[in-house]
């Protein structure tokens, strides 16, 4: 007798969620329109920030709002391994099967999609305020896994946490824009604090517990911004001391390990060279060509949509150390 296999049900949700969204903006786009952009988006006709042509229909930006949909494949493909893991009986742990941080990691990648689409596709400035919160959403889910391993949180620690720190920085960043109000970058803040954690996730010491808050700095210059910069201007770069919250939060050596090689490294170079091409696209780029069905900011939504998938099956590489 076969045993029948059943689609697993958050990858159903996931397409469901997919069709819903896209009918919800299609009907919206085609009832009312995108009316009102925001003053810093460029005019129909013109190239926007982001170098393509602003186009009077659903999609302000065609080719950079709809390159988002690879977002929203590395999720659904994301919830059908997680879907896969359960049907082969796998423990639930990390990001293996439907445990809560999986789930909590895929949908993220997925809604990196509809947030960033809804920013080069109505140009309207809720829309870029529900694509830095996708963003945010995204990035602190592996800093605050690897300290919720390096702290000893309970899962339920970790989802609170995550969900206050959405919360708070939606609200902030809807009041007081960029920075919150007092000159935070939230998101790039994060790239250094994953990198941090990361790095005493490998190589947790007592001694480069505290010695860890130096590794931002050298995430920082890798961006651009050197320590001479901040040091001269300590009031702008005043949230250097949060390269230090690692350090008291991670009291504990991870009880489990990862295989960096080759996942990890994969995920840097694709985010490392879709940020290179990122700068190439923007109007005052000599690159820069409007009127292209090839834009540079489309490949970054699809090199970064990549960057999300080696990361997830980086994290499932963990497994619990070896008694020595």
């Amino acid at each position: 007798m076969s045993t029948v296999i059943s689609t697993p049900r958050p990858f159903v949700i996931g397409i469901i969620a997919s069709v819903l969204f896209f009918a919800i903006y299609f009907a919206v786009a085609w009832a009312i329109g995108w009316q009102n952009p925001a003053p810093w988006e460029s005019a129909i006709g013109e190239a926007s920030r982001w170098c393509e042509r602003v186009a009077p229909g659903a999609f302000r930006e065609p080719v950079n709002a709809l390159s988002n949909v690879g977002f929203m494949v590395a999720g659904l493909w994301m919830l059908w391994v997680l879907g896969r893991d359960e049907q082969l009986g796998r423990t639930r742990a990390g990001l293996i099967g439907f445990s809560p941080t999986a789930l909590v990691y895929a949908a993220a990648a997925w809604f990196l999609g509809p947030g960033s689409l809804m920013m080069h596709g109505t140009h309207a400035a809720w829309g870029g305020w529900l694509d830095n919160l996708s963003m945010v959403m995204y990035i602190l889910i592996p800093w605050l896994l690897n300290l919720s391993q390096m702290g000893q949180w309970t899962v339920s620690r970790f989802l609170w946490i995550y969900a206050a720190i959405v919360v708070i920085y939606a609200a902030l960043r809807g009041a007081f824009g960029w920075g919150l109000g007092i000159g935070l970058d939230l998101f790039g803040l994060s790239i250094g604090l994953w990198v941090i954690t990361e790095s005493l996730y490998r190589f947790w010491s007592p001694m480069f517990r505290w010695l860890s808050g130096f590794v931002g700095f050298l995430v920082a210059l890798i961006f651009g911004t050197t320590p001479l910069e901040m040091w001269a201007d300590p009031g702008k770069y005043w949230w250097v001391i949060l390269f230090w919250l690692p350090a008291l939060i991670a009291r504990e050596a991870p009880v489990r390990r990862r295989a960096y090689w080759p996942w990890f490294f994969f995920g840097v170079a694709f985010y490392l060279s879709a940020s290179v091409i990122w700068q190439t696209g923007k109007p005052s780029h000599a690159w820069c060509d409007p009127d292209s069905l090839i834009q540079a900011h489309g490949i970054w939504h699809l090199m970064t949509a990549v960057a999300t998938v080696c990361f997830f099956i980086f994290l499932r590489t963990e497994r619990v150390k070896p008694a020595d």
